[in-house]
């Protein structure tokens, strides 16, 4: 029998769900393909190839070669509630982490696709071993989500450990 805290946290848990299923959605998905920007949305796209493949590209690897293989693309989309999503894209097109921030809490059961219960699990793990409210952070071996803020001021984080590219930390997922 689910303990009263258990309970509480499943609950709250959905009830944001469904709370955030009004807010637009962004139908990105964590480990899959980019989102298809909703109408109203403004985007923006650069590639990104990052400083420590650099630095051993001029340390003897051909740059091209190391350049092109571990280089990603960032894919930016404004909401027109002002919420920005960042995807960030491995060369074969899929997501491996997503970056947000903005008035409004962007839709996490679509930024994070399948990967969702597993971050369900986890908060409820989380919130069982230090009740209360706050930020969340999830952290497996598989997924690591960081999300906090307050009413008007949301931001967050979540990457696939085992899918960054060779020279990305999660650190450069914001």
């Amino acid at each position: 029998m689910p303990s009263r805290v258990s309970r509480a946290v499943l609950g709250a848990t959905l009830a944001m769900s469904c709370l955030f299923a009004a807010v637009q959605s962004a139908h990105a998905v964590l480990g899959g393909s980019p989102m298809t920007p909703p109408a109203g949305a403004s985007t923006s796209s650069r590639i990104v190839t990052p400083v420590a493949v650099m630095h051993a590209a001029s340390a003897g690897a051909s740059s091209s070669t190391a350049a092109s293989s571990s280089s990603y693309t960032v894919h930016e989309t404004t909401f027109g509630n002002g919420t920005v999503v960042r995807e960030y894209l491995a060369q074969n097109g899929s997501v491996f982490g997503i970056a947000w921030h903005g008035s409004q809490m962007p839709h996490l059961a679509d930024l994070l696709g399948t990967y969702f219960p597993q971050y369900v699990a986890g908060v409820q793990a989380m919130r069982a071993a230090h009740p209360g409210h706050g930020p969340v952070a999830v952290e497996q071996s598989g997924l690591v989500v960081h999300s906090g803020g307050h009413m008007g001021a949301f931001a967050g984080q979540a990457w696939l450990p085992q899918a960054l590219p060779e020279g990305v930390s999660g650190s450069d997922i914001q």
